[in-house]
Parts: C-alpha cells; structure tokens; sequence
C-alpha cells in the first residue's frame, strides 16, 4: 500500500516535473519570440470600396447588374433613360451652326465693308487728283481773265473775247469748287466705311466668341448624355445593390458599391507599446480566421500619424477631469506581396492575425 503510495508521488512529481520544464521552455520561447515579433489580431482586410452614383437624375431603363457579380472596368452597369439628353444634344448641334452661320455673315460683311473701304480710298485718290487738274484750269483761267482784263482797257481784245474769258474763269471755278464738295462727300463715306468695317470686326469677334460658347455647350450636352451610361470604373465585384429596373434615380444617390478586385491590404490597430521598433517594409505573416491552414505573406507600407481614437466620430476629452489612462492603438497598414489568386481568397472585412518580424 505504501509503496502504491510512493509510486503515485513520484509520478505526479515527475509529471509536475516536466510540466515545470515545458512551462519554461514555452515561456522562453514566448519571450524570445517577442523580442522579435510584434502579434495583434485587432486587424482586418481592407480594400477600395468605390459607390456607383450617377451623374445626372432619370429613369433606369437598362440595369446589368445583380449582388456579388464580378465586372471589369468599363463594363455598363446601368443606363438612364437619354431622350431628354439626347434632345439637348441636337439643340446645341442646332445652335452651334447658327453661331456657325452669323459668323460666316459677319465675315462676308467684313470683306465687303473692306472692299468698300478700298474703293472710297481710290474713289478720293481719283478725287484728289480732279481737284489737282481743277485747280490748274481755274488758276490758268484766272491768269487768262486778268490778262484780257488789261487788254480790254486798250481794245486790244473784242467784248466777247473778254466775256468769253470771264465764262471761262467762272466755269473752271465752279469745277473746282464741285471737285472739292466731291472730295468732301468721299472723305465721308470713306469715314462712314471705316466705321462700318470696324463694326463688322467687332461683329466677328462676338460671332467667334458665340462660337465657343456654343461648342462648350455642345460639348456639356454630350457629357451629359454620357452620364446616362454608367460604367465600371474598375474590375470588381458587385455589393449592396439597391436600385431596380424603372427607378427614378437622383444624382448623387447611390446604387450599389463596387468592391475592387486589383489590390486588397491589412489594417492592424498595434497598442502604442508595439510600436517602438517597428517600421515600414518589414515583413508580415497573415493568418485569416476564414483560412486557418493558409499563411499569408505581406509587408509593412506605412504607419499613422496618429491613433484610431483621433478619427472617433466622439474622440475622448481628457480636460474634462475624468481622465483614464487607457493605451491606444495606432493603425498599421500592410500590403500583401502573394501572388493574385491568393490574395483573391481574402474579403473586404475578414478578421486576421498580424505577426510583423522586427529588424
């Protein structure tokens, strides 16, 4: 019976014995590990979320989209009813060539007005040059009159030569008096013309600038009608779908997320405490609760420049004086450097476990 009794106490001390020895050996292994490595699983995947909204209000009249259906980019997800979209393209058109139309007439009035400006300038040229002619006739007619002036004192001359003389000199006045009057009224109109062709520039540059307006116009309405067709940004998958066939859709109102495909990381939220020897491009193992035979491989890419309690919508006051020492967390971000296919394994949201490997 004793020796039952010694059998039993030497068993229970052996094993005490070797759970004391594991106990240590586990706890060195722990201590070693920490020295090394920094663990959270206050970590989540994260990936780019992008809401379809639309553009422009209307009717849905085609809708190619259900929950959890795989897009590429430039795929059409909805199309808005267009006629009314499509009518105001066709104003524009309309109204850019009559922009078009008033512009070529304000440049045909231009030319005009130049030519008319032209001929004005020769029409005075001629002017000038019958006043030049008419000047010479009425001086030498002048000369012509007084000479018959003094031999009519010694009748030297006839009556009528001398009258005839007189007629002369009166008529070649009068030429000059009307070629200077013509002149007059060229230089005026030659002045109006000017006028008129300065008008005519002012009027193409309008013209030209209604122009552009018109074309920006043109240019809104298309863009606008583009608007009725929605398409995928980029590749992903369809979520939170909440828009029918015949809905009345507003601008700005959104229809359903897009979850992209292309790159997905980690967020982990560290205590404060983790933080002192850790920095980016240190290397990651990723372990997801979906996956528990899976390890994923990753990097640190960047730390925040302040703790998650920062961005609360109701951050602590601590000048309130009820102040409670609590540690914070600071938001890791770790990209994942697996290939494709693994990395598609992983969901926006999914729950990990981060073990960065300090330097």
């Amino acid at each position: 019976m004793e020796t039952n009794k010694r059998k039993k106490n030497k068993t229970f001390a052996v094993v005490l014995g070797a759970l004391a020895v594991a106990g240590a050996a586990f706890g060195i292994t722990k201590y070693i590990h920490g020295q090394h490595h920094e663990e959270t699983d206050d970590a989540q995947v994260e990936a780019d979320i992008s809401p379809i909204i639309p553009k422009v209000p209307g009717y849905v009249t085609r809708l190619q989209v259900e929950d959890n259906k795989v897009v590429k980019a430039g795929d059409t997800l909805v199309v808005l009813d267009d006629r009314d979209l499509a009518l105001k393209v066709l104003q524009a058109e309309a109204a850019l060539e009559n922009a078009k139309a008033s512009l070529a007439t304000s440049q045909a009035s231009y030319t005009t007005s130049q030519e008319n400006v032209l001929s004005s300038r020769s029409n005075m040229e001629a002017a000038d040059a019958n006043i030049e002619i008419a000047q010479v006739r009425a001086k030498r007619a002048e000369q012509d009159f007084k000479r018959y002036q003094e031999l009519i004192k010694t009748n030297s001359v006839t009556q009528q030569q001398y009258e005839q003389a007189e007629a002369e000199k009166d008529a070649a006045l009068k030429q000059l008096d009307v070629a200077k009057r013509q002149r007059e009224a060229l230089y005026r109109e030659t002045s109006a013309r000017k006028a008129q062709s300065n008008v005519s520039d002012r009027n193409i540059a309008l013209a030209q600038t209604v122009v552009k307006e018109r074309e920006a116009d043109l240019q809104f309405a298309k863009l606008q009608l583009s608007y009725a067709y929605i398409l995928a940004p980029t590749n992903g998958v369809i979520s939170r779908k909440s828009v029918q066939l015949g809905q009345y859709v507003q601008a700005g109102q959104s229809l359903f997320a897009l979850v992209t495909e292309k790159q997905k990381w980690v967020v982990a939220n560290f205590k404060e405490t983790q933080l002192d020897k850790m920095k980016p491009g240190q290397e990651v193992e990723i372990k997801v609760d979906a996956f528990p035979d899976d390890v994923f491989a990753g990097k640190v890419e960047s730390i925040s420049p302040a703790t998650g309690a920062k961005f609360s919508l109701l951050p602590a006051d601590n000048a309130s004086g009820n102040f409670v020492k609590v540690v914070q967390r600071v938001p890791v971000k770790i990209v994942l450097t697996e290939k494709a296919a693994k990395a598609g394994l992983l969901r926006a949201g999914m729950n990990v476990i981060v073990d960065v490997h300090l330097d």
